[in-house]
């Protein structure tokens, strides 16, 4: 009885613990000593380190250093599986109005953020904390509110209503990100050789009426931040993931088998190539494996709207990148495949797109 009350207190999340005066790190959260965090030893900070040529000026896409970012956008996507975008064109007041109406949403009364919680990955809106918290044999540093976003009609009403102006902010955020993805997308075809002059547009069609989920995560200071996480090691699903951070650090991505910290840049997007773009690219451009740690002073807050197809579309190498030189390197899949495979296993590492690779002795055309 005692156990089951435990982990009921551990299913309403991370805020609710500290609410409750918690001080210590509760066993459930304890990772094994392989899986721990060594920040202060192992990582460099991603701005100090010879990884800055992943910094992207959009603004500059559109003049006649093109052809440069170009070459630098394909560069990161190949090279690193991420790159932060700069001058993008969302406004600031909007960047800093979802990041408000956030944080307050956190700020709410558990009683008030509870109403949203849902085991159902198909609703609309879901509140809830660790990582896979129906699965999860250790949990993570996490509470989260996800949004579903798209159509944006349909879903808006059932997405929180306090605080008062959420919904408003939410929904032009979701807009202004859904515009960006699509610019951004629009690049990373022609660096593909698939757009410009042999322009394809039906992909981008498709992305256009796809899927996007918006992830509000809030890591809260954790008493013993060298023992958990606030994210396991992980690749994201979908075709790209924009991420905005607030300016405290917990971001790192593994590059050549070291966990690199992201330095936050003042009102930029961090951007994640995905599962999908990588079985879309044939394997030309790798997603990227990140993990999240946290630390005892600072709350953390981060928005991240993913972007893929719709949930009903196959995702496959575009025939276009496969030839003699370049074979099928990936099954089709699409997000009833994945929520599948999650439904038996948990999503962490890159596990869920090597479930789609095509062994040396199936791969064909």
């Amino acid at each position: 009885m005692a156990m089951a009350k435990e982990n009921d207190e551990f299913q309403k999340g991370v805020k609710h613990l500290l609410e409750n005066g918690v001080r210590k790190l509760p066993n459930m959260y304890i990772l094994p000593i392989s899986d721990r965090p060594n920040v202060d030893k192992e990582q460099p900070i991603m701005a100090k380190s010879g990884l800055k040529s992943s910094i992207i000026d959009f603004a500059e896409l559109q003049g006649p250093n093109r052809s440069h970012v170009l070459n630098s956008l394909s560069l990161a996507c190949e090279e690193y599986g991420f790159f932060q975008v700069v001058n993008h064109g969302i406004p600031i007041h909007v960047i800093r109005r979802i990041v408000d109406v956030s944080t307050s949403f956190f700020g709410l009364p558990h009683e008030e953020r509870s109403k949203y919680m849902s085991s159902d990955m198909a609703s609309p809106v879901r509140y809830g904390t660790s990582w896979n918290q129906n699965k999860d044999d250790v949990f993570y540093w996490r509470d989260f509110l996800k949004l579903v976003c798209h159509p944006l009609s349909d879903v808006l009403p059932h997405w929180p209503s306090s605080p008062m102006e959420f919904r408003d902010w939410a929904a032009t955020y979701v807009k202004e990100t859904k515009y960006l993805f699509l610019r951004i997308m629009e690049a990373i075809l022609e660096t593909l050789g698939l757009w410009g002059a042999n322009k394809d547009d039906g992909i981008l069609k498709q992305l256009d009426d796809g899927s996007q989920l918006m992830v509000v995560n809030f890591y809260p200071p954790c008493p013993e931040p060298d023992l958990t996480l606030g994210m396991p090691p992980h690749s994201d699903y979908g075709f790209l993931t924009l991420l905005l951070q607030d300016d405290v650090q917990g971001l790192q991505v593994q590059y050549k088998g070291q966990w690199i910290t992201v330095e936050p840049i003042d009102n930029s997007f961090f951007v994640n190539v995905g599962d999908h773009l990588e079985i879309f690219s044939n394997g030309r451009y790798k997603s990227a494996l990140h993990r999240v740690f946290v630390n005892p002073i600072k709350p953390r807050l981060s928005v991240a709207s993913l972007h893929s197809l719709p949930f009903y579309c196959m995702v496959r190498p575009s025939p276009k990148l496969i030839d003699d030189a370049n074979p099928r390197r990936y099954k089709d899949t699409d997000f009833a495949t994945f929520l599948e495979y999650i439904s038996t296993c948990e999503p962490k590492e890159k596990n869920f797109l090597e479930s789609r690779k095509l062994t040396s002795n199936n791969i064909s055309n």
